[in-house]
């Protein structure tokens, strides 16, 4: 049937980006798709930004390379921090840092020690990894991938979409800019913050900028979860995932009001395109806690990594036929009350 255009949209999710690698380690190596356009927030821009940038200078086995080389990077400036799991951890497999004396005494700081007293040098340990793996250059000046990264303005409480020619290594920082862990990122005396907030990740730039009809959204963080949070920390994960979510969902309505009134002929299909949506993701995912997203231990990337490898098989196996043809989760559902 050959190679298929797809769009991709990458969610963020600190270290579960991982599971993102995966997952366009499985579909550059692939002989069915072909990646023209990627939107991403957090540790889903720089997982583009690498890759696009890894393809310009070797095609998709440099996309490959760029990835796997990145996150052994992240994974060798993690040893310093202080985050790390206990031994009882470790020795039972758990990858969650919740039992961390240091994670502990740093989420309960959080609440009334700000980034710019705890880090007033305002050092962040992505920027020189960053620097070392993204060629601005190459990434403004692809055509066969077009990439767009996601930040939340802090005065207006706007999503920035910053485009191929736009993204710069302070955007990428800006995407993943936690409240909680940094200082805004003033990129032309604007302060940002993580995109997560009002775009995780944006869709419309794709549908805006490219002829391509298939999204395949790459899930990070759950919509639904099948038990009610009761623990202070559970409850505060869940809170995220729904405000992280929000946007998803909103675009997702956009989407489905749009492809009805096409098939309703109140729209001209010669005018509005019919998109369809797609999603990988993976249930192994739910059960990790929200503090192994700070977890940049090598075993626990690999994990990740191997998950979304298989995820992204499992797509590719049970709906590369669908591609072009229709959507492979049911948009309606999804938004439905």
């Amino acid at each position: 049937m050959g190679r298929k255009k797809i769009n991709l949209a990458l969610q963020g999710g600190g270290a579960h980006g991982a599971f993102t690698w995966g997952v366009l380690r499985t579909l550059l190596e692939s002989d069915k798709v072909d990646i023209h356009g990627v939107t991403g927030t957090s540790a889903g821009a720089m997982n583009a930004a690498v890759m696009v940038s890894g393809y310009v200078k070797g095609g998709e086995t440099a996309a490959v390379a760029a990835l796997d080389s990145f996150w052994r990077d992240v994974s060798d400036a993690a040893r310093f921090s202080p985050f790390q799991r206990t031994l009882m951890d470790r020795v039972f497999g758990n990858w969650s840092l919740d039992s961390s004396p240091t994670y502990l005494a740093f989420d309960l700081a959080s609440r009334f020690i700000s980034p710019a007293l705890a880090n007033p040098l305002d050092i962040n340990p992505l920027r020189p990894i960053i620097e070392a793996y993204v060629d601005l250059d190459a990434v403004a000046a692809c055509h066969d991938i077009r990439l767009f990264v996601a930040a939340t303005n802090v005065r207006t409480g706007k999503a920035r979409i910053f485009g191929p020619q736009e993204v710069t290594v302070d955007a990428l920082l800006a995407s993943a800019c936690v409240p909680e862990l940094f200082t805004p990122v003033f990129i032309d005396g604007t302060p940002y913050w993580d995109g997560g907030f009002m775009g995780n990740p944006p869709l419309y730039p794709l549908f805006y900028n490219t002829d391509v009809a298939d999204t395949v959204i790459v899930q990070i963080n759950p919509i639904e979860r099948s038990d009610t949070p009761v623990t202070a920390r559970d409850i505060v994960n869940r809170v995220n995932e729904i405000t992280f979510n929000s946007s998803l969902l909103k675009e997702l309505r956009a989407v489905h009001f749009v492809q009805r009134l096409i098939s309703e002929g109140k729209l001209d299909e010669e005018e509005y395109m019919r998109v369809r949506i797609h999603r990988i993701a993976s249930a192994e995912l739910i059960p990790l806690s929200s503090s192994s997203k700070l977890n940049g231990e090598w075993s626990f990337l690999r994990h990740l990594n191997d998950i979304g490898q298989r995820a992204a098989s499992a797509f590719l196996d049970a709906h590369y036929a669908d591609i072009g043809v229709r959507d492979t989760i049911d948009v309606a559902q999804e938004i439905a009350s």
